[in-house]
């Protein structure tokens, strides 16, 4: 069976086109978002890669695509050019380590009141002591630096 991607997208006229230059056309859109295009069985009856395209009893190729794709696309592409494994890796060194320390250190592990507020309340001290605590060692390390 040919994959979607080979088949070509014209959005401009909001349809598809096959490997043997036939176009899907669009059909209707269901609750979930994803537009369906279906190609003429009457066209797809006589194709020669009908075989490679369609299993279907009626012969006709339905395509979906969901109404975000393009965006969705966009996206994954920005996410690939900026997702590398050291940014994975810094984040396991800076954002998990700072959970783990409120956690270990700061015992946020159980909450010692009980409600909404009071519970906020707690995270944000604990937030604010392990800000203080980097500003104190960022002070500590740029003052070593001022006297070397």
């Amino acid at each position: 069976m040919f994959p979607k991607w080979k088949f070509h997208y014209d959005s401009e006229q909001d349809r598809y086109i096959c490997p043997n230059h036939q176009t899907l056309t669009y059909a209707t859109t269901d609750r979930k978002g994803c537009r369906s295009y279906k190609s003429n069985p009457e066209i797809c009856s006589s194709c020669p890669l009908l075989e490679n395209l369609t299993k279907s009893k009626n012969r006709q190729k339905v395509i979906t695509r969901h109404v975000w794709e393009d965006h969705k696309k966009r996206t994954d592409k920005i996410a690939c050019l900026f997702q590398e494994k050291t940014s994975t890796k810094k984040r396991k060194e800076k954002i998990e380590r700072s959970f783990a320390d409120s956690k270990q250190l700061h015992g946020l592990r159980y909450c010692r009141l009980r409600g909404k507020r009071n519970v906020s309340e707690q995270v944000l001290l604990t937030a604010a002591c392990q800000n203080m605590k980097k500003i104190a060692t960022y002070l500590a390390n740029g003052a070593l630096f001022l006297h070397l």
